[in-house]
């Protein structure tokens, strides 16, 4: 595949300010109480410092338009003569938001503090500048421990850091002896990792101390679209992941966001991370999905072993039999995969309950020399016992298997509405587990029948090239220009982003020129992992895909299984009967009592079974 080679420009954001670089406003305020849409300020006292570098001060008594309580006065000393004169908070507040423009405010307790100022800026009218604010009081939670410390108050912690200045209750001496304690807490972040701006989001979180301490794994990574690869001791690769920024996302593995103990686990014993940079976030999805399964990552849970996927196979023999198998051959029909030989097997017996085919695993020629013993579904009609043909071949036969091939690779709606009638019947009859069962296997044979029906249409496709619009919507890249994709035998062969403004066909031709060389496969099954080739399928299906070369027919029957993936004839049979068994019509509402024994018809109710109490607000 190819890998786009035009320039990316990271956002500071994405690259990390070290602290070092960080200007902060350290912020204290003395107010008139508690409730800041009530209180008022009346003084303002703020230190500006970068690098451990004090950089100004900001001082200033405010008019806070209402008296200052006695038990305030007697705590900050602040008295209601100190400030009648001083300028009111609409002449303080202008100049002390552009005198911190651009930094980042830090208080002790900062709510209390960032909160005054935010109901200052609401009752003039104000846009609060959406500063980041850092609080002292949660890094100190982390860090300094109750035998260093009773509690974790300014006077405290400025005492235990040995602060130059002691707090005071007065604004000024207090934003001083703030910096001090945002200082001494800074060097304890220090071995831990946290050297960053964006570390300090996640400073405060629980966060065991020997993952917090890898977070330097992230620090070279691109921001960019891709694959990243957590390896453990001996180069193991431990777990592969994917992400539209690889270094945003493998920083979240380090902060209290990762709550899976299995991924915590793993971060442990991680080493390193290795990133693989791709095109577009298609191109990675396809990436991880290779190498999770080229590696079978141990932290890693789903898509490891495609070869245990199971299909589900007509015989290619005298009288066909359907049978559960690991993988497809020439000449015989075929739907699936499926996740597990358990859904498959749900798949078979739902073919067995509308169609009479055979179920015996003998392989039976098409004229008997002896005539064999027919079994009990013989007795039941089940099967026309092709067995006991002696004199011809068992015309009857052929045409059931016939009415099986057109289920399985066109259209199902015989075998749909057969256990349709078959669920509303027991529902009918309030025999709700069996009806759960029979949903569960007409839900199993439509799904791996659509999937059988999206995957052989690109399996058997030489060549297919598109493109979308980029920049638009979830597409990746900037608005102008365009991704292409080139997919063979339901592959991805080669992908690519086309600059703004660009033509894209000279793109189109190097794609095609350079795409990997992809062998034919044998339908229904593709090229690729079934999984990517979904992945392709749900790219071309995405808004604005436009087909730019196709070298064969793409196409999907009229009648397909798709057109049944929501079983909409079982619902529609099971308000049938509802409403005969309540002797009403259809369209008039069913009781609570009933809508709730059919939807745990088998069990807990399945997303979108028809038997759900969803599907019957409407009966």
């Amino acid at each position: 595949m190819s890998i786009s080679a035009s320039a990316y420009q990271a956002t500071f954001e994405e690259l990390g300010t070290p602290l070092r670089d960080v200007t902060f406003v350290v912020v204290d305020l003395e107010t008139t109480g508690t409730n800041a849409k009530e209180g008022g300020i009346t003084e303002i006292g703020a230190v500006k410092v970068r690098g451990g570098e004090v950089l100004g001060e900001f001082q200033s008594l405010v008019n806070p338009g209402q008296p200052v309580p006695a038990f305030v006065a007697r705590l900050t000393g602040i008295t209601n003569a100190m400030v009648a004169t001083a300028p009111d908070i609409a002449l303080v507040l202008p100049s002390f938001l552009e005198w911190a423009r651009d930094t980042v405010l830090v208080a002790h307790n900062a709510p209390f503090d960032v909160g005054f100022l935010k109901a200052v800026c609401a009752r003039l009218d104000y846009e609060w500048p959406g500063f980041t604010v850092v609080d002292t009081v949660p890094l100190a939670r982390r860090l300094v421990t109750r035998d260093e410390a009773p509690n974790h108050k300014l006077s405290t912690l400025a005492n235990l850091f040995h602060a130059s200045v002691s707090p005071d209750h007065r604004a000024l001496a207090d934003a001083r002896a703030t910096v001090d304690v945002l200082h001494a807490l800074f060097d304890r972040l220090a071995p831990m990792g946290i050297t960053h701006l964006e570390d300090l989001a996640t400073a405060a979180d629980p966060v065991p101390p020997e993952v917090r301490r890898k977070r330097h794994l992230a620090d070279d990574l691109p921001a960019a679209p891709g694959v990243y690869l957590f390896r453990g001791p001996g180069d193991e690769v431990l777990y592969v992941g994917t992400s539209v920024n690889i270094r945003k996302r493998v920083r979240s593995y380090f902060t209290a966001a990762e709550k899976r103990k299995r991924i915590t686990e793993m971060v442990r014993i991680a080493e390193r991370v290795t990133p693989v940079a791709c095109a577009t976030p298609l191109e990675a999805q396809v990436r991880e999905l290779r190498l999770i399964t080229e590696h079978a990552p141990r932290y890693n849970r789903r898509s490891k072993f495609p070869e245990r996927h199971s299909w589900v196979r007509l015989t290619d023999e005298a009288y066909p039999r359907l049978s559960v198998v690991g993988g497809v051959v020439a000449g015989a029909v075929h739907i699936g995969p499926f996740a597990s030989r358990r859904t498959a097997q749900e798949a078979v017996h739902a073919l067995h309950d509308a169609l009479n085919l055979r179920q015996c695993t003998a392989r039976i020629p098409l004229v008997s020399r002896k005539p064999g013993s027919p079994c009990a579904l013989a007795g039941m009609g089940r099967c026309s016992a092709p067995c006991v043909a002696t004199e011809g071949p068992d015309t009857s036969y052929e045409q059931v298997a016939d009415a099986a091939r057109r289920a399985l690779t066109g259209d199902p709606s015989p075998v749909v509405r057969a256990l349709s009638d078959r669920i509303a019947t027991l529902a009918h009859q309030e025999r709700y587990e069996e009806a759960g069962e029979v949903t569960r296997r007409l839900r199993a044979f439509v799904s791996g029948a659509h999937r059988a029906q999206k995957l052989a249409p690109l399996a058997t496709c030489a060549e297919l090239v598109a493109a979308r619009p980029s920049g638009i919507g979830d597409a990746p890249g900037r608005p102008g220009g365009w991704e292409i994709v080139v997919i063979k035998h339901g592959r991805l062969a080669a992908t690519d982003v086309s600059g703004p403004g660009a033509n894209p066909l000279p793109l189109v031709s190097a794609l095609r020129t350079t795409a990997e060389h992809v062998e034919p496969p044998v339908p229904p099954a593709p090229a690729a992992h079934p999984e990517e080739t979904d992945l392709l399928i749900a790219w071309l299906d995405s808004p604005g895909v436009r087909l730019v070369h196709l070298s064969d027919t793409w196409a999907c029957p009229v009648r397909a299984a798709g057109a049944h993936a929501e079983l909409t004839w079982a619902s529609d049979r099971v308000r049938t009967e509802i409403s005969t068994e309540l002797g009403s019509t259809p369209g008039t509402e069913v009781s609570t009592e009933t809508r709730t024994e059919i939807s745990t018809a088998g069990g807990a109710p399945e997303p979108g079974n028809p038997l759900h109490v969803d599907t019957m607000t409407a009966c």
